[in-house]
């Protein structure tokens, strides 16, 4: 099964990030890295069922915690999470339509291209200048974070656009290039960051997502090896003879 087709036959929303709650602490601990105050109108964007919102309110003592969501169903089981909370609420909205301006700080983990082009032109339009969007993975498109502890980000506005991928790569990471042990280490710094990969798939997980970062770097031309190295042929050939899963088809040539 090549990479495409494992992807397809996954539901939608867990490919882009829209149906998976991140654990208490893991929140807890990514509004610490972006110094949410009480001053603060914090939105998560996508809430899902999970207690940011809730957190964010109580906790950190925000000024407003606003969450949206776009399924009826889980908007109502969201809700309940903020019962009684006088500085929370979830609107159950598009967030490519939702209101977002009054917003200093958004939670916004989507992965999908097109939504990320597109909430990257509204945080353009209607946020105000000094807002800080969180983001998980990577930083917001082709800009330059303002912080960073690997797997989370903070983009300020007006955001810094990067003259080029190796410029968000050395912001990122201070290198120029990503080594096979390199990928494999942030593979395993993402697993540990989210808490959410049972012991029992962590060495699977930790050997897809560090092959899959090699390969995204390899074809960007960020990868710091000329060739393939033996590693990388190694994990591939396992992923496709024990676990069905072929990334070969998404290792580029190099002109």
């Amino acid at each position: 099964m090549e990479i495409d087709e494992l992807l397809s036959s996954l539901p939608q929303s867990i490919v882009r990030g829209d149906a998976i709650s991140l654990p208490d602490n893991v929140i807890r601990k990514i509004f610490k890295f972006a110094k949410l105050r009480k001053s603060d109108v914090f939105y998560h964007l996508g809430c899902g069922e999970g207690n940011a919102v809730a957190i964010a309110a109580k906790e950190f003592g925000v000024k407003k915690s606003i969450g949206i969501e776009i399924s009826k169903a889980t908007t109502a089981k969201a809700r309940k999470n903020i019962a009684g909370i006088k500085n929370a609420e979830i609107i159950n909205s598009d967030i490519r339509k939702a209101d977002i301006s009054e917003a200093t700080v958004l939670l916004f983990w989507f992965n999908d291209p097109e939504m990320v082009d597109e909430m990257m032109k509204r945080f353009k339009k209607n946020l105000k200048d000094g807002a800080r969007v969180i983001t998980l993975w990577a930083p917001l498109g082709i800009t330059l974070p303002d912080k960073v502890d690997f797997p989370f980000f903070v983009c300020k506005k007006p955001f810094k656009r990067a003259k080029s991928i190796k410029q968000q790569i050395r912001a990122i990471y201070h290198t120029d290039c990503i080594d096979f042990t390199a990928a494999w280490l942030l593979a395993e710094r993402y697993i540990d960051a989210l808490e959410v990969v049972p012991d029992s798939y962590r060495r699977f997980v930790n050997m897809l997502q560090g092959m899959v970062i090699w390969i995204n770097a390899w074809n960007m031309g960020v990868a710091c090896e000329d060739e393939i190295p033996p590693p990388v042929q190694s994990y591939v050939g396992i992923l496709r003879e024990f676990f069905s899963i072929d990334l070969a088809g998404m290792i580029k040539e190099q002109k």
